[in-house]
């Protein structure tokens, strides 16, 4: 992983939280690189270990199975020019853990309390990269309690579900907007009420609608704060 730095900046730990299509994987990766931290996106290991697990046959119901498949698979996160690469065992699944159907199954492994213990081992030795913005749904609340920076980005559900219909024609999806605004609604319910790791505000975040915002506005809010917080 490297040594890890010494100096105050690259030790900072931001922590961004919040439900799909509320704008913080794109702000969370805006924001490492105006400070020149790690970026890291909990939801596409989450993501990657879903679809590796239907890709070779392992049955994401079976918590055992997947805990034991997870701890021998190798998963890399890239970034290059703004722009993340997913690897897994060598191959590039960028594309693939982006799909509608691995939307929909990725809550089997996400919801399960052993499937997350080791994950949050994976998550957590980010840190020793030094300092880091780490985005998902339990960043600030389970995998970096003690994080610097604390926010919650949030946003309706309509916003949300036209955000993400706007993501998935520019990738050649069409799906209509009433059936991702059901998908996100669901997700949000089965996020908000898991036993493990439960989407919520973590205690001294600062939240951020970014429902009537662009991303630039909700990207200047944070940094802002930040900015101010540390003076």
């Amino acid at each position: 992983m490297g040594k890890q730095p010494s100096d105050k900046k690259s030790r900072l730990i931001i922590a961004i939280d919040g439900p799909a299509g509320s704008g913080k994987s794109t702000i969370a990766r805006l924001l490492a690189e105006r400070l020149g931290l790690t970026y890291l996106d909990s939801g596409a290991l989450y993501r990657a270990l879903t679809y590796m697990c239907v890709k070779n046959g392992v049955d994401l119901k079976n918590v055992p199975a997947v805990v034991e498949y997870f701890k021998t698979l190798d998963v890399k996160l890239l970034f290059s020019n703004g722009k993340q690469k997913v690897i897994a065992d060598g191959h590039d699944i960028t594309a693939e853990i982006r799909t509608p159907e691995v939307t929909r199954e990725v809550f089997y492994v996400a919801k399960e309390a052993a499937v997350r213990e080791e994950m949050f081992k994976r998550q957590r030795k980010f840190r020793e990269l030094g300092g880091l913005v780490a985005e998902g749904r339990d960043m600030g609340t389970v995998v970096f309690p003690d994080a610097d920076f604390k926010f919650y980005m949030d946003a309706s559900v309509e916003v949300r579900a036209q955000r993400r219909r706007k993501e998935l024609l520019q990738n050649g999806t069409d799906v209509p907007l009433e059936q991702l605004r059901d998908e996100i609604a669901h997700r949000d319910r089965t996020d908000i009420h898991r036993k493990a790791g439960p989407l919520k505000v973590a205690d001294g975040a600062v939240v951020v609608d970014t429902s009537d915002m662009t991303i630039d506005e909700a990207l200047d809010a944070v940094t802002e704060r930040i900015q101010k917080d540390r003076k």
